[in-house]
């Protein structure tokens, strides 16, 4: 059965809830309950189960929690109720609003279990007795086959963003866990979206399950202000820059797609005078509670995040969510711009798109049934201005306050040297200023970006590259260049050792007109000066190519060159553990299955290196392409995980198997 319910305003102690309940809620200074919380809270007191289908933000966290809290005996000694999460941010910020809720209840403990965090502090708290576990299937399932956690006394499950876990393959985890579980149990699915897969879990799980749907006309927040620049991916940090500083922004979360890309932008805002950090699956569960305790506590300006954290993160003055890189799909950018616009408050979401990408914003537009605006890229004399207005704005507040100490002693001094008033004043304000850019000292455009990244000039990217940077070559092929041996540019001319007389004395008779001069060399001082016999282009393409023929043989010459006699070197195969002399001795030479029938190409190597290792193309030294295998030479110090990470790649469509050479 299906409840659709509008945006109808209802009162927490009109929802029959205890004493203790009102309590704690009035002391978080809320007494209005969110229409997900009005429709679910009296369904779920009631015993019944509930499928939840809400916006992210909107409350939902409440509105299974203030049940969940209600219907715990604190006599009981065992869980009662188990609340499922995707992440570990999540589930932290379950546990934290579970603990403010029960602030006034007394012996109830709640208990987040999840991964990263000590088995010790988890183990304890269950032999205490928690009522309430938070916590993610994976750890969940451990702590089942450990026997540290029994679910026979399991009152109410809650599935917390379902269709986050199923993405994230915890579908098995999840029916193994609610099987464990009592079949007279209360079930509760809460989710944005509602796909098959989640819907076959709610006819198996759940008995005669009421749907809680809130109905408006858009899925996204309706406070967000949204909008979408067009932007070469090339320009995407200057233009962020830009919009920051015209913005003024103090307070925001910018989402990529990948942790290298994370990893990056975090350096470059660094780099600009930005605080900064980042938020990926690759920290430590301890670096991420750091990083997000700093964020709340606004000791950052902007943290860097993947998907993980669009879910787990509860800000609440939040002024903007940027997508650098454009999600997946509309589901992503939903949760992504809920993460600010929370509890009424107005926020901005602003999205980067590049060349195809505009179609998929047309997408997430019929997805989220809401318009995307698209926006004009801001000039450097807007940015400018806007940095002067800021400027101005704080000057202004200064005065107005009167809160400054006085130097009417040094201005008449300056008055009496013969200075104007106002340009007294345009100088500070130029001091000024100028140690404002002191505390930022490198923009993103004057920053010297990693190698790996593509770099265009300065400025220019709403008109396109500058001219001076069209015709380059890609710059796997302009480094080969630079890199190439040039052994003998710049060397002064050498001795030439003493060689037998009849080679370096005797002349070729009726020499070819394309011979070189013949060029006399100092012979040591104890020996008479020698000349050195060259030869012509023709001379030395037929001994190459005719080792074994009779050097006098050769067209315009009766004398044998010093090349024709000297033994051919027959190239031995290239041999494990015995790299070429031509690999340098910090790096390795590795074996692909890969060449020019699968149209591979140096820069491919350069690319799936750097794309599947996160390390900088540098790494990567020189790449021979065969016909149907290569080799190349990278960094000895990244060979392993290097080997190990191409060996589950493909390029171009084509499965890679990588070995020492």
């Amino acid at each position: 059965m299906s409840q659709r319910h509008r945006m109808t305003p209802k009162l927490f102690s009109e929802l029959g809830l205890s004493a203790e309940i009102l309590k704690a809620i009035d002391k978080l200074g809320f007494e209005q309950a969110a229409p997900i919380q009005a429709a679910a809270i009296p369904l779920l007191m009631q015993g019944r189960d509930i499928v939840g289908q809400s916006q992210t933000g909107s409350g939902k966290t409440a509105a299974f929690g203030i049940p969940a809290v209600e219907k715990v005996d604190p006599a009981q000694r065992a869980v009662q109720v188990l609340i499922l999460c995707p992440t570990r941010e999540l589930a932290i910020q379950v546990s934290e609003e579970i603990h403010k809720l029960s602030f006034f209840k007394r012996g109830i403990h709640a208990l987040p279990i999840y991964g990263g965090q000590s088995y010790e502090r988890q183990f304890d708290g269950l032999r205490r007795g928690a009522q309430i576990v938070i916590g993610t299937p994976g750890r969940v399932m451990d702590h089942m086959r450990r026997g540290t956690l029994r679910l026979e006394t399991i009152k109410m499950v809650v599935l917390d963003e379902v269709d986050v876990m199923l993405n994230m393959g915890f579908r098995d985890d999840i029916e193994l866990i609610l099987q464990a579980t009592p079949k007279e149990r209360q079930t509760v699915f809460f989710s944005a979206t509602i796909p098959r897969p989640i819907q076959q879990l709610i006819e198996k799980y759940s008995r005669a399950p009421q749907q809680v749907r809130i109905e408006q006309k858009a899925m996204t927040v309706p406070t967000v202000e949204q909008v979408y620049y067009e932007v070469d991916r090339r320009f995407k940090i200057e233009l962020l820059t830009r919009l920051i500083d015209i913005h003024d922004l103090k307070l925001g979360i910018i989402f990529c797609n990948t942790k290298r890309m994370v990893d990056d932008l975090v350096d470059h805002l660094e780099a600009a005078g930005y605080l900064a950090d980042r938020l990926h699956g690759d920290m430590t569960q301890a670096m991420r509670d750091r990083v997000m305790n700093k964020f709340r506590k606004s000791g950052l300006e902007f943290l860097v995040a993947t998907d993980i954290a669009a879910r787990g993160i509860d800000v609440d003055d939040v002024e903007v969510v940027f997508n650098y890189d454009l999600p997946y799909d509309g589901e992503d950018y939903v949760h992504r711009i809920g993460r600010t616009g929370r509890v009424g408050r107005s926020g901005r979401a602003i999205t980067f798109v590049s060349g195809r990408e505009l179609f998929q914003i047309r997408n997430i537009e019929r997805y989220t049934n809401t318009r995307i605006h698209r926006a004009r890229v801001p000039t450097e004399a807007e940015v400018e201005e806007a940095r002067e207005n800021v400027f101005m704005g704080k000057l202004r507040a200064t005065l107005q306050s009167g809160e400054f100490k006085k130097q009417e002693h040094l201005v008449e001094r300056l008055l009496e040297e013969g200075f104007t008033s106002t340009d007294i004043a345009s100088a500070c304000l130029a001091q000024l200023q100028s140690g404002e850019a002191a505390a930022k000292p490198a923009r993103a455009e004057d920053y010297e970006r990693p190698e790996r990244e593509e770099r265009p000039p300065r400025g220019g990217f709403r008109d396109g590259a500058r001219p001076a940077y069209e015709g380059r070559g890609p710059r796997f092929e302009r480094r080969e260049r630079e890199d190439r041996p040039r052994r003998f540019e710049g060397r002064p001319p050498r001795a030439v050792p003493a060689r037998p007389a009849k080679l370096l004395t005797q002349p070729a008779a009726n020499p070819p007109s394309d011979v070189k001069p013949v060029v006399e060399t100092k012979a040591p001082a104890e020996s008479k000066p020698v000349v050195e016999k060259t030869y012509s282009d023709e001379e030395i393409l037929a001994s190459v190519n005719a080792p074994d023929a009779d050097p006098r043989k050769i067209v315009g010459s009766k004398a044998a060159p010093p090349w024709a006699n000297k033994k051919r070197e027959v190239k031995k195969p290239f041999a494990k553990g015995n790299p070429s002399r031509a690999t340098p001795k910090h790096q390795t030479r590795l074996w692909m299955n890969l060449g020019e029938a699968m149209d591979i190409k140096p820069i491919d190597i350069v690319n799936a290196v750097a794309g599947e290792t996160g390390l900088p193309g540098k790494v990567v030294g020189t790449v021979d392409v065969r016909e149907r295998h290569l080799f190349v030479d990278v960094a000895s110090e990244h060979v392993h995980g290097i080997i190990a990470k191409l060996n589950r790649a493909q390029i171009k469509g084509h499965r890679v198997k990588v070995k020492v050479a």
